[in-house]
């Protein structure tokens, strides 16, 4: 069975730090998305490389984000992902960092859109990857909400 949310753990890194030692905004962009990367490829058999030189391609179009707790220098923190919704040209994921406690100390949603790399404009999902879709769709998360009623709850 296919894992739904997969979690890797990371350790802060002094230079991702600003001078009160709290990971920088911006940087927890980065994180989420290496772990994304990571997850595709551990848990999904997905390299990115490998779907390049296939013509496959995805770009982000939205990053939302809420920053609850700081993350803070030599800390190990986990990030969970997920897909949790879609459309014919694009896929939505939530990315949740936690720390040790499983306390939320920021939450992604990232909408990726498929595009042709050769000419640069939106791509429909073939059947073959709606499958995919099909076994790695997390049900029950309600995008028309939003990220803050999401939060809210997750934080409860």
């Amino acid at each position: 069975m296919m894992e739904k949310t997969p979690i890797s753990f990371y350790t802060v890194r002094f230079n991702d730090c600003d001078p009160l030692g709290h990971l920088n905004n911006s940087k927890y962009i980065d994180y989420f998305l290496n772990a994304r990367e990571d997850h595709l490829k551990e848990h999904y058999n997905i390299d990115l490389k490998e779907w390049a030189q296939q013509d496959i391609a995805f770009v982000v179009t939205q990053h939302e984000i809420r920053y609850l707790r700081p993350a803070t220098y030599n800390e190990s923190v986990g990030i969970q992902s997920a897909l949790i919704g879609w459309g014919d040209t694009w896929l939505q994921v939530e990315m949740l960092m936690f720390d040790g406690a499983r306390q939320l100390k920021a939450i992604l949603w990232t909408k990726f859109t498929r595009i042709d790399p050769r000419t640069g404009k939106k791509s429909a999902h073939p059947p073959e990857f709606r499958e995919f879709i099909d076994q790695a769709l997390v049900h029950g998360i309600d995008l028309e909400k939003g990220l803050n009623v999401r939060a809210e709850s997750l934080r409860r």
